[in-house]
Formats: structure tokens, C-alpha cells, sequence
């Protein structure tokens, strides 16, 4: 799934900021057991350099960001430079599942006037992920979108249900879909706080 084509979704239904409140749209795409979904939130005083730095800075996720277990850059020529950074992660989601996947996250520079840093999973590394080591994602992409008053963050993901069996499978898909809005919110929030320590 390329993170170019999830981008023009994204702004196809990117929400304008209000006041301190998150604004969140949510929208269904080819099928899939999870909605896309992307939140604005109306922060004054961003550093938009400062936040895109820590945002690419996905080696130092564990213990500053929740529920990541591991986040480690793969060195890969492919994804040699400022631009891009290939990278695995495992994911914690409480009491469910620990999720597994390989990414990539690229800094797209400006678009609309917006900064924009966005992933996107690399399909078949993940597959090749062991699954006794945590369920792999079936599909991850998402996009941080960076102004000095705003800040939105958009999702799209769910995990292979052959790795969690089919109740885990519906908690993680319509559970995620019911309490997005939230977890938008707090992501948002938590990466602020990092990026400003």
C-alpha cells in the first residue's frame, strides 16, 4: 500500500482545526476490516522542524512513545539519507496482542501547507516476520501532517487474522475503528510532549 495514493485520502477528508478539539473524519477504502481515519488538533507554538525530527526519529520510539515494545532502524541503502528510514516495530495493544511489521517513513516535505511525515509497511518483510514473535500487520500506513497551530495524524491498519484468531481479530479491528478517535488524540499529544522534552 503506497503511503503517495493514502495521502491523497487523507486529504481528500483532512479536517479543519477548531479550537482545541480534535476534529476526526473516518472513512471505509477497498474492503478493508478497518476504516481510515485522520484527526486535526488545533496546537498553537508547534516547531514544525523540531516535531518532523522527532517523528523520523523512529530508533528512539521505545520509552517515549506507548505501547511501542521495540523500534529499530534496518540499515538499508534503499532508504539511505534524511529522507527515508526503514525501520521494524512491535506494537503492544493491551490485553489483545502484540503486532508486529517492517516500515518505511519518509519526510514529504510540503504539501498544501502542510509538513508531512508518512509510513507505509513493506509487505513482504512482514510476512517473513516469525509470528511466535507478535501478530504480523496485514496493512500500515499513516501520515503525520505538521503546521505551527496544527497537527493531524491519519491511520489506516489491522492485523493478519490468521495470526490472532477471529475474536482478537474483530476486538482489534472494530475496537480500533469505535476507539480511534481517542488513540488519534493521544498520539498526537504524546508526540508533542516528546518532542518539546
Amino acid at each position: 500500500m503506497s503511503a503517495s495514493a493514502f495521502l491523497d485520502r487523507v486529504f481528500a477528508n483532512l479536517p479543519s482545526a477548531r479550537g482545541s478539539d480534535l476534529q476526526f473524519n473516518a472513512w471505509r477504502h477497498a474492503g478493508r476490516p478497518t476504516s481510515e481515519g485522520v484527526g486535526t488538533l488545533g496546537m498553537p507554538g508547534i516547531d514544525v522542524d523540531a516535531l518532523a525530527a522527532t517523528i523520523m526519529n523512529v530508533g528512539e520510539y521505545r520509552g517515549n512513545i506507548d505501547y511501542v515494545e521495540e523500534s529499530r532502524v534496518i540499515a538499508d541503502p534503499q532508504y539511505a539519507g534524511s529522507k527515508s528510514v526503514r525501520f521494524y516495530q512491535r506494537v503492544k495493544v493491551p490485553m489483545l496482542a502484540q503486532i508486529q511489521m517492517e516500515l518505511v517513513i519518509t519526510d514529504f516535505g510540503e504539501r498544501d501547507g502542510w509538513r508531512v511525515v508518512a509510513w507505509h509497511m513493506l509487505e513482504s518483510e512482514t510476512e517473513r516476520l516469525n509470528p511466535r514473535q507478535g501478530a504480523r500487520s496485514d496493512y500500515n500506513v499513516g501520515a503525520w501532517l505538521l503546521k505551527p497551530d496544527a497537527v493531524a495524524y491519519a491511520l489506516s491498519s489491522a492485523p493478519k487474522k490468521k495470526d490472532v484468531g477471529r475474536l482478537k481479530f474483530a476486538a482489534l479491528t472494530r475496537g480500533a475503528d469505535a476507539s480511534a478517535a481517542q488513540v488519534v488524540k493521544a498520539n498526537i499529544k504524546g508526540m508533542v510532549a516528546w518532542s518539546r522534552r
